[in-house]
């Protein structure tokens, strides 16, 4: 690698972690509005968000209609809190309005509603019919000859969903090269653990076998996730394999003390312990920053 690789590929790095403590940030502000909320899911996927919004995806913030943008699909509505802090941290939304987060007449209800809210493109409900949404989004944009692309964020738990596997096998029968999936390996859903609420392992084999260019990483690694990204964008065609990429993750990530916390797929936390939480948070940026 050459020395201006080198630098350029520092500068992206720098810039994903930067936006992705921000983006918690704003997620530990938001989930203090309500006291409890799915806090745990954001932080985790926070370097993910990051990754997407600050360096993969293209979009006009002042625009969140353009044309040509390409889509960002969050299928799990209630990680909506994520994506709100992602949009602010990408200038759709101000960073003010999040403290409104969850409030009567806010744009920012606790699951996403894409009536309500700017750069929020479906609505959040009975999981599982986001990647169905996804593969007729890609597929109409690429009859419209638009080049942009769809990133689709769905969940391990959302893997359990037949719709979810009916929507894979579609992807790959049009051949939808323009759409890229992102899930959440977090081994939690609200009934437990996903391995014993109903196991999807082997995950990267089923994708594979189903026709999917299909990368597996650690999702709270950066610079992983940009090079898989990179990977799944290179690959990228208006007519070829739909990519997918399984990043594990740690719910609570950059927070210690939620990231120990037992029932953390609905977190309650209380009041004198969200200013620990920032503590928590800043220090490990500034060390992982100066070490």
């Amino acid at each position: 690698m050459t020395d201006n690789a080198t630098a350029v590929r520092t500068d992206r790095v720098t810039a994903v972690r930067d936006a992705a403590y921000r983006i918690r940030h704003h997620v530990l502000d938001m989930g203090e509005v309500q006291g409890q909320g799915y806090v745990g899911q954001a932080l985790g996927v926070a370097d993910l968000l990051a990754v997407t919004y600050r360096d993969q995806l293209r979009y006009r913030a002042d625009d969140p209609h353009w044309g040509e943008r390409d889509r960002f699909l969050l299928s799990t509505g209630h990680y909506a809190i994520g994506l709100y802090a992602a949009l602010a941290e990408a200038g759709v939304i101000p960073v003010e309005e999040l403290e409104t987060y969850g409030s009567d007449d806010s744009r920012l209800p606790m699951s996403g509603m894409a009536s309500y809210t700017p750069g929020m493109e479906i609505s959040g409900g009975s999981l599982g019919h986001g990647l169905a949404v996804a593969v007729g989004v890609a597929l109409g944009l690429r009859l419209q000859a638009n080049p942009a692309r769809v990133f689709t964020f769905v969940s391990d738990g959302e893997l359990d969903e037949g719709s979810t596997w009916e929507a894979a096998m579609g992807a790959h029968h049009h051949r939808l090269g323009n759409l890229i999936v992102m899930v959440d390996m977090n081994a939690l859903q609200a009934d437990g653990k996903t391995e014993t609420v109903l196991g999807i392992e082997p995950a990267h084999d089923k994708w594979a076998s189903f026709g999917w260019f299909t990368q597996r990483v650690d999702g709270n690694d950066v610079e992983a996730l940009l090079d898989a990204f990179d990977r799944a964008a290179a690959h990228a065609a208006p007519e070829g394999t739909p990519s997918v990429i399984l990043c594990d993750t740690r719910i609570g990530r950059g927070v210690p003390l939620l990231e120990q916390r037992e029932k953390a797929h609905f977190m309650r936390i209380d009041e004198h312990e969200w200013q620990a939480c920032r503590d928590q948070l800043t220090a490990g940026y500034a060390g992982s920053v100066n070490a």
